[in-house]
């Protein structure tokens, strides 16, 4: 597995592994020993980078991965978040120093660990001045608690301010073909400031893998239910892209999967995408996604047939406006 850098010499494996979807989100959570098994088989291939947070499940993500990768925790970075009040997006946004310290201690217990290495605010709070959260973290830093500090769905006002404070090693944020909003304003700051982007829901929270189509019948716990862009009139509507994504991964002996993760670590060196996926055949899929090179002919025909169509749906219902970060 290669591996790239984040900010702060923060180095991850190319790809990492997005743990959500073991505990949360999309459906039933899987068995414990199925999570642990797949985290390890991921750890076995190069992935040394593992993203959870105490809104998963809540609580249970943190617990999974932690004791899937305490036999060699060392050799991995683990990152969470803290943002929610009581840990619940629904609840709404709590970024208060106090809090941030509380999140650090109890997470630092389910993941069995004394330090994590990478702690992202959730979702900016309005209500707490960036200056005291930035420090906040800094604090835990100089503790030794944390060791990195990242910011998620942030705009370019509260990176520069938190940036200024203590500086930053990543920002996570949607972004893949079918979600390009940071290109605009986000990716040339974190250029600017040298720090490192994590796209999540790289893949389109399984839309651009081509497995997912207007008959596609979720689970009645998946998210995805309630999602604009994912309603039988979406769908439809955005089947141009999958198609497209499906011809070029033909003609390039791929999977839409491996072009759409392909396309992202194409855009920068400090791009680490973090798919996610509860079955072993589709994360050997997606790891195999560092081994294809897409050419500036490649790229350029890409974006040529993007340009034709235009994504419909909302990437989030009013419900969870919090979700969007701006």
């Amino acid at each position: 597995m290669q591996t790239r850098k984040l900010g702060q010499g923060l180095e991850v494996s190319a790809i990492g592994l997005g743990c959500m979807g073991l505990s949360f989100g999309y459906g039933p959570a899987v068995e414990k020993e199925q999570g642990i098994a797949l985290i390890r088989s991921a750890f076995e291939r190069g992935v040394t980078f593992f993203d959870t947070a105490e809104a998963y499940g809540p609580f249970e993500n943190e617990k999974l991965v932690g004791e899937a990768v305490a036999p060699f925790r060392d050799q991995v970075v683990i990152a969470t978040k803290f943002g929610f009040r009581n840990a619940n997006p629904k609840d709404g946004v709590d970024s208060r120093p106090e809090r941030i310290r509380e999140v650090a201690e109890a997470s630092l217990k389910r993941l069995k660990t004394d330090r994590i290495d990478l702690f992202y605010q959730h979702r900016v709070d309005p209500d707490v001045p960036m200056e005291d959260v930035a420090g906040a973290v800094k604090k835990l830093i100089q503790q030794g608690k944390v060791r990195h500090f990242g910011m998620s769905e942030a705009g370019v006002g509260s990176i520069r301010k938190a940036h200024a404070v203590q500086p930053l090693a990543a920002l996570q944020s949607e972004y893949s073909l079918w979600w390009r909003e940071p290109e605009k304003d986000i990716l040339p700051v974190l250029e600017e400031l040298g720090i490192g982007l994590v796209p999540f829901s790289p893949l389109g929270k399984g839309f651009l893998t081509g497995a997912i189509n207007a008959r596609t019948k979720f689970d009645s716990t998946d998210f995805r239910n309630i999602v604009p862009r994912f309603s039988p009139e979406a769908r439809t509507a955005n089947q141009a892209l999958a198609d497209m994504l499906g011809r070029f991964a033909t003609s390039k002996g791929a999977t839409p999967a491996q072009i759409a993760l392909a396309w992202l670590l194409a855009q920068k060196s400090w791009i680490v995408p973090i798919p996610g996926t509860t079955k072993l055949h589709r994360l050997e899929e997606n790891l195999g996604a560092v081994n294809i090179e897409l050419t500036g002919s490649d790229l350029r025909d890409i974006e040529a047939a993007l340009a034709k169509d235009r994504i419909e749906g909302e990437r989030y219902p009013e419900s969870l406006k919090t979700l969007t970060g701006r």
